[in-house]
């Protein structure tokens, strides 16, 4: 039986739906059969990230009873997706788990992309979802509606695996990781450095850990992947080499590795 794990954010801009896609693609190269869903019903754009446009079959026609949700998968080269419709009706998004449930049996793992609101939509994910990572960026704004999204799943009894610090540009004016730990009591499981190679790929609808496998990016996210896979990811570092204390992140993934498949 494979596993659910939603993808949230409530402050749009903090590249929740490129850490979809590159999380995805991350773990699809560990040989494990993926599928990626936009349950972003209001403003759906993951198939833009993969050049999925227009698509005849979305996720709408199947949560309004048109279709099957088998004819609305859309086959890639390393995983699978379900779009969204970008000009779909009116639809009951809470439906969202009972619509996706047999898909367990058919993937390894499947990522749902949420809305950037604190909505149905939102709350149809976490309710869909075994866990829930939560992306964010390191500064007050953004932190103070990642606290929000924590709050919410906490009431609705929905596991958060931790967070993903995304586009750090590692400058003093930034939040660390000690103070955001802090405050939101979630462990931080990815620090994930600003990339401008995520931009370029996103403009070839392509992921960026194919796009550019070796960036600081990509290895973060393929660190993350391995840990939620139950792999070991462990490139040539320097770091390691001279074995100098790992950061704290690095410890989190540790701990969860240990604690779910040790």
């Amino acid at each position: 039986m494979g596993k659910t794990i939603g993808i949230v954010s409530l402050k749009g801009g903090v590249g929740k739906t490129s850490a979809v896609v590159a999380l995805g693609a991350a773990i699809a190269d560990f040989d494990k059969k993926v599928l990626l869903i936009d349950a972003n019903f209001s403003a759906p754009n993951l198939g833009l990230h993969l050049n999925i446009i227009n698509p005849e079959i979305t996720l709408h026609h199947v949560l309004r009873r048109e279709s099957n949700i088998k004819d609305a998968i859309h086959e890639l080269e390393n995983f699978d997706v379900i779009p969204s419709s970008m000009s779909g009706r009116i639809i009951n998004p809470l439906k969202l788990k009972d619509k996706i449930k047999f898909l367990k049996k058919k993937y390894d793992v499947i990522l749902i992309d949420s809305s950037p609101s604190l909505n149905e939509e939102t709350l149809a994910v976490m309710l869909a979802s075994d866990g829930l990572l939560v992306v964010t960026t390191p500064d007050y704004p953004t932190l103070s509606v990642t606290l929000k999204a924590v709050k919410l799943a906490r009431q609705r009894g929905a596991p958060i695996i931790g967070l993903i610090l995304n586009k750090v540009y590692n400058k003093n004016f930034e939040l660390s990781v000690n103070d955001i730990e802090k405050t939101i009591e979630i462990p931080v499981m990815a620090v994930v450095p600003h990339d401008v190679n995520v931009l370029k790929a996103l403009s070839e609808s392509t992921p960026s850990i194919t796009h550019k496998p070796k960036s600081g990016a990509s290895v973060e996210y393929k660190k993350l992947a391995a840990t939620l896979v139950g792999e070991r990811y462990k490139p040539f570092n320097l770091r390691n080499f001279f074995k100098i204390t790992p950061k704290r992140h690095e410890i989190n993934r540790e701990v969860f590795y240990e604690s779910v498949f040790e």
